[in-house]
């Protein structure tokens, strides 16, 4: 199999967010980046499966340079070889753009299975996977808990609301977007480390980028506030108001 696993490089969790002057999105100068979770767990899934199947992993990834760091990573892992869609013009670009962009520089590599995470944790819509089939005019699927491929045909288990799950079959090639916590993540080892600097990244620079379906138009960085209310009365009244309150107005019951 030939499967290609589409990752984003994010500013980390534990980093404090620092707005730029149009407060449009973060200082990227101050950041420091990582992996996109979601997007790991599809590349694990996509390692699992070329393990299973036979085949070769190609991670593809858009954005300036530094994006280069994560396709590293994913090397280490165990990945075979990397797309970089090289372009300062994707960074914090929306999900039209980078699906679009992702698409164009996959379009003559015939995958058989593309993956991706299922939102990324910094923009999180959810959305570049499906632009990606969509672009590419394959069928797809979304919040993918299982993968069980039997070639020409690809079987899946979907998460639905409530608790249910819904198995969905469709015909390979197929784009499908993998759910968080669907397989335990590997490490990369010194060995895969060493390795991975002898694999190749392929730099594809867009000759233009469209402009962007969707625009932030501000951002805010949430404040934190204290607010106690008290609740005179008898005891039992008191109680009996209280539980109201967390049910009508904080929903927390």
């Amino acid at each position: 199999m030939k499967i290609a696993v589409c990752l984003k490089q994010v500013p980390t969790r534990d980093w404090q967010p620092r707005l730029n002057d149009s407060r449009t999105w973060v200082r990227e100068q101050d950041a420091t980046f990582e992996m996109n979770e979601p997007d790991a767990y599809a590349l694990e899934e996509g390692l699992r499966l070329k393990e299973k199947h036979g085949g070769d992993v190609i991670v593809c990834s858009a954005g300036p340079a530094r994006v280069a760091q994560v396709l590293r990573e994913a090397l280490a892992r165990g990945a075979d070889r990397a797309i970089h869609v090289e372009s300062d013009a994707l960074s914090g670009a929306d999900a039209f753009v980078v699906g679009g962009a992702l698409a164009a520089a996959m379009a003559g590599e015939q995958f058989d299975l593309v993956l991706t995470g299922l939102q990324s944790d910094d923009q999180g819509f959810g959305q570049t996977g499906v632009i990606i089939a969509e672009k590419l005019g394959l069928p797809h699927a979304t919040i993918v808990m299982e993968v069980q491929v039997a070639a020409p045909n690809v079987r899946v288990k979907r998460e639905l609301e409530g608790g249910w799950f819904q198995w969905v079959g469709m015909p390979l090639p197929a784009v499908l977007t993998i759910q968080s916590g669907i397989n335990q993540l590997r490490y990369a080892t010194l060995k895969g480390i060493m390795a991975a600097k002898k694999k190749e990244i392929r730099v594809v620079k867009p000759s233009a980028v469209p402009a962007a379906k969707l625009a932030i138009a501000s951002l805010y960085v949430p404040e934190k506030t204290k607010k106690t209310q008290l609740i005179d009365g008898a005891p039992a009244a008191a109680a009996k108001e209280l539980v109201r309150r967390l049910r009508e107005e904080a929903r927390v019951i």
